[in-house]
């Protein structure tokens, strides 16, 4: 049976800031123009290509690199929408990015995992995924589910089972960012059509979404580029992430970074609206750097400014924004390093009014899933929710009638006020948990039972049983042609 639910709780609060002032903002904006008019993207898709030459895009088709007029930008952009719903399985755990709230997800997709039972380190497998999911479920911090790693025993086809052990284990948004292609794009999209019972359902609520990662420096991907065309005609958000490394694969200064990884998104935000104008795009970019010494991939150096920048950016452009927070470079969950690197994040995050952001769960930069980096990752995050929440000042809270009865010197454990309010006065994370003797227990100890609590107890609403036989019937099709 179901475990009771309670409401999701996205951060909101009244707090905001604004980290670019208008001009810098202005000033990215007209650098990626530049970039986007004078140097272009490549776009090796034959299909992608027809549709920008058609709308006036300057196409070389033996480089595949596209020129756009800055007119055309400016026009496919303002068909974008600023906001959209995004639906659960279920309409309990539907959200729209309107409602000024910050609603975060897991991270993914990890190559590796620590088993949930052996603690021994192993490829991730389906059964991983859909296991992460039903803790996702349990969990009021994720308001949707990221396939936290890969289902590494379905070759090929392991998107499509990542989005099938999803949507069996979890009635939240589930969003893949491991769809690619124009085939397993139209297999996705029949499985949504199934949840939903129609294509104007899906269309109204839909219950999965993708992100597709551009290729630095200014590329896009063919198999991700040509499957976000199919979804984006059908109404699914489609989000484009930029991912440019400071001295490899984008300039070594972070202005240069941002405007060239915008441009590679903004291209492919155009691409979409000319498709089908008024599809939801949203935007993200997740600059990392590298090591001068080595060459190695650094996503936390002591100066990572610039991180909420791109929130902004998305902004400016009208756009809703996927944010990046989590994902420690740490190899190890519970360290001081995975604690550090990622404390701020999520209070970043609200201040800066990101609409969606991913990252909860991994360790060893995003490749590697400890099961309760998750709960420790949410501990952080229900921290950052009430550091942001206003106090609650009215005639209850200010209890004067408890101060003037105790008066001087006396003490509060026998007043009304204290028995009504005490229970609630303390909020206790994973670090005030009580042991024996008076002591707190491990954090991690209890973060590792309380996967296991969750495990044992919780499982969603079942999938109808019709809704998991279309599912199977789809996934063997795809298994048998994309081999």
């Amino acid at each position: 049976m179901p475990t009771a639910r309670p409401p999701l709780e996205p951060i909101r609060t009244a707090y905001k800031l604004q980290f670019l002032t208008q001009q810098q903002l202005d000033q990215l904006q007209e650098a990626t123009l530049r970039i986007l008019e004078g140097t272009g993207v490549r776009f090796p898709s034959e299909k992608a290509l027809a549709v920008l030459a058609k709308a006036g895009a300057h196409v070389d088709r033996a480089s595949q690199v596209v020129k756009f007029p800055p007119a055309l930008v400016k026009k496919a952009m303002a068909s974008v929408p600023r906001t959209f719903a995004m639906g659960g399985r279920e309409p309990v755990y539907d959200f729209d990015l309107k409602d000024g709230g910050t609603y975060f997800t897991t991270d993914g997709c990890g190559v590796e995992t620590i088993d949930f039972d052996t603690r021994q380190r192993r490829p991730s497998c389906k059964d991983d995924v859909g296991k992460m999911a039903r803790i996702a479920d349990y969990l009021p911090s994720i308001a949707f589910y990221w396939p936290m790693v890969s289902a590494q025993d379905h070759g090929r086809t392991a998107p499509l089972h990542e989005l099938e052990a999803g949507y069996a284990n979890t009635i939240k948004h589930v969003q893949s960012e491991t769809i690619m292609g124009e085939a397993p794009a139209r297999y996705a999209l029949e499985m949504a059509t199934v949840i939903a019972g129609s294509k104007e359902e899906l269309r109204k609520r839909p219950s999965f979404s993708l992100v597709v990662c551009t290729i630095a420096p200014l590329v896009q991907d063919k198999e991700g580029i040509e499957g976000a065309m199919i979804l984006a005609e059908a109404g699914v958000p489609v989000g484009f992430l930029a991912m440019p490394t400071l001295g490899t694969t984008a300039p070594a200064t972070m202005a240069g970074a941002l405007a060239m990884g915008d441009a590679e998104i903004i291209s492919a935000a155009v691409l979409m609206q000319l498709v089908a104008p008024g599809a939801p795009v949203f935007h993200s970019l997740m600059q990392a750097w590298a090591d001068p010494s080595s060459g190695a991939y650094v996503s936390y150096p002591l100066d990572a400014r610039c991180r909420y920048a791109p929130v902004e950016m998305a902004h400016h452009w009208g756009m809703p924004a996927l944010g990046a927070c989590y994902g420690t470079d740490a190899s190890e969950a519970g360290s001081w390093q995975s604690g550090a690197e990622v404390a701020l994040d999520p209070f970043m995050a609200g201040l800066v009014g990101t609409e969606i952001v991913t990252g909860m769960g991994l360790a060893d930069t995003y490749t590697l899933l400890y099961p309760e980096q998750l709960i420790m990752d949410e501990d952080i995050y229900q921290r950052a929710r009430h550091y942001l929440m206003s106090l609650e000042v009215d005639p209850e809270t200010l209890a004067l009638e408890s101060i003037q009865a105790v008066g001087p010197g006396g003490n509060y454990l026998a007043q009304k006020h204290t028995r009504t309010h005490m229970r609630n006065a303390l909020k206790r994370g994973i670090t005030h948990q009580p042991g024996a003797n008076g002591k707190y227990r491990d954090p991690r100890a209890v973060a590792i039972e309380k996967v296991k609590w969750i495990l044992a107890n919780h499982q969603p609403e079942p999938l109808e049983a019709g809704k998991q036989a279309e599912l199977k019937r789809i996934l063997a099709a795809a298994d048998k042609e994309l081999v």
